[in-house]
């Protein structure tokens, strides 16, 4: 049976991903910058109220995934505020300069963070070679890889996620996330043989403020307009996919 998992960047996704009957929520902020480490207040009002096993994305800035000594002690410092909430597990990768995986650090950050979980995110897909990427974050000790093949989308990278998998086997799980929606998720599991599916199911919604004064806080999003994973959303895309072929 598929699993899923939801990407969600508040209280309200989260919850609307539990409602949806979602296997594992991955926990975040900021996903216009491409997701950083949620607040303290957010990781803890999720673990107080949902049931569902919560993944917690650990990056501490937008940008590249080399990091500075400083930024490798903030991250360890993450993880362990984490290991207090016995969340599920931890969403987390290093690169070194040359654009191949930090095998050494992100040892260190699996060690760290057991028992929880660890997954590579999708540094993966700007390392240099992928099935060299795969062999070191198998050595990690991770035990699975976010990734979209490498590709703007999953979709657009099938091929890719559909070797990472055949070469994983038993030894990591491959984890699909980008653009995953109700119309190409049944044709990404037919095309990779993926098992697990990460995607946000996002639905953007205009503010119920009355009194506007536009475009002040923000150049990146309206800023009256709120995105949110939408629990009919993540229904449907989960049915187009245990449909019946």
């Amino acid at each position: 049976m598929a699993k899923f998992e939801v990407c969600c960047n508040s209280f309200l996704s989260a919850s609307n991903a539990e409602d949806a009957g979602a296997d594992r929520i991955e926990l975040c902020s900021n996903l216009q910058n491409g997701g950083t480490t949620p607040t303290f207040g957010l990781l803890k009002l999720c673990c107080q109220r949902i049931s569902t096993p919560i993944n917690v994305l650990i990056r501490p800035r937008g940008g590249d995934f080399l990091y500075s000594e400083d930024e490798f002690e903030e991250i360890k410092q993450e993880i362990q505020k984490c290991k207090i909430f016995h969340v599920n597990g931890i969403v987390c990768g290093i690169l070194t300069s040359d654009g191949n995986i930090d095998v050494k650090r992100t040892k260190e950050l699996v060690e760290l963070a057991h028992p929880m979980k660890f997954t590579f995110h999708r540094a993966f897909d700007l390392s240099r070679d992928p099935m060299q990427s795969l062999k070191d974050i198998i050595e990690t000790g991770a035990d699975h890889i976010l990734t979209s093949g490498m590709a703007k989308t999953a979709y657009e990278g099938r091929k890719l996620i559909a070797e990472l998998v055949k070469a994983a086997g038993d030894k990591i799980t491959i984890l699909p996330g980008g653009g995953i929606n109700e119309s190409n998720i049944k044709a990404l599991a037919k095309a990779t043989q993926a098992t697990e599916f990460h995607f946000s199911a996002s639905k953007v919604t205009e503010s119920k403020m009355t009194f506007r004064r536009e475009n002040i806080l923000s150049n990146v999003e309206d800023d009256y307009t709120l995105t949110y994973s939408d629990t009919d959303t993540i229904i449907n895309i989960k049915k187009q996919l245990l449909s019946e072929k």
